[in-house]
């Protein structure tokens, strides 16, 4: 499956909507997961791995490929993987997001405290 890149048909989007080829990018699973655990600093494979719930090796390659075809994150020298400058904008894009999902969760949590009901 090719790398979602604005330009070029992806899911949503015939024409690449840029907004539709981040999301196209993001949604894959663990993507999104490993730019946030790139936020701190650079990682080596197996340290990511760990901090990805031990996710499958050939996985966490595959979406590392894309990440660094998508220009967000670069392999350096030792081995290791980092935020490229895109990759630390898209991390600083996304926190708006991450605060209003804990508010989320908290007005979820609470209607089903109220109704007495799990929430979904």
């Amino acid at each position: 499956m090719a790398t979602p890149t604005p330009g070029q048909p992806v899911r949503g989007s015939a024409t690449g909507r840029p907004l539709m080829a981040a999301l196209d990018l993001f949604g894959r699973r663990w993507s999104l997961r490993i730019v946030w655990e790139l936020k701190e600093g650079a990682l080596g494979f197996r340290t990511l791995q760990q901090r990805c719930d031990n996710m499958s090796s050939s996985v966490l390659r595959q979406r590392l490929l894309e990440l660094v075809e998508a220009c967000l994150v670069e392999q350096t020298p030792e081995g290791q993987y980092v935020l490229t400058a895109l990759g630390e904008d898209a991390h600083r894009a996304l926190r708006p997001l991450a605060c209003w999902s804990e508010g989320w969760a908290a007005e979820l949590s609470e209607r089903s405290r109220a109704t007495g009901q799990e929430s979904p």
